[in-house]
């Protein structure tokens, strides 16, 4: 059972997505391990663009399983548009083709508008985020204090 992993050695913009497009033919399983919606990439298949943010590529294959890990942080609304823009292209998006780990951390509006204040803060200084919220919802995965994926199956 052969594996393949592609490792990005930077901070994206590099081409993992066109090479994990290219060995997702012959791929049963594609996952991402950490990351957000700060970056992506766009899949061309025959006349057909589709921008992922967070869904790893290889689920526009009908034979693959998309898994997203407990190292991402997930913008549910960035997620949910995902999804309904691969269905609307008649690409299946249910539980058997799409999992994601409960203990993935969620991007909160509050963690957008902490990050836009904090950059906002720095001035002529700042580092140049996304504004998307990724740094402070990472800050609060590590302090052990933020909401996970597993926090919205409780409806209360």
């Amino acid at each position: 059972m052969p594996l393949d992993i592609i490792v990005g050695a930077q901070w994206g913009d590099e081409g993992k997505g066109r090479v994990v497009d290219l060995l997702a033919v012959q791929a049963d399983i594609v996952a991402r391990y950490n990351g957000g919606d700060n970056a992506g990439h766009t899949v061309t298949v025959g006349s057909q663009a589709f921008k992922l943010h967070l869904i790893p590529s290889g689920v526009i294959h009908p034979h693959t399983t998309a898994v997203i890990g407990n190292g991402l942080v997930i913008n549910p609304a960035t997620l949910l548009s995902e999804i309904e823009m691969l269905r609307a292209a008649g690409i299946i998006i249910d539980p058997a083709r799409l999992r994601i780990s409960y203990a993935a951390h969620l991007i909160t509006s509050a963690h957008r508008a902490l990050d836009q204040a904090q950059e906002a803060a720095r001035g002529q200084a700042k580092i140049g985020t996304t504004l998307r919220g990724i740094g402070p919802a990472y800050t609060d995965k590590v302090a052990r204090t933020g909401l996970r994926l597993e926090s919205m199956l409780d409806l209360d």
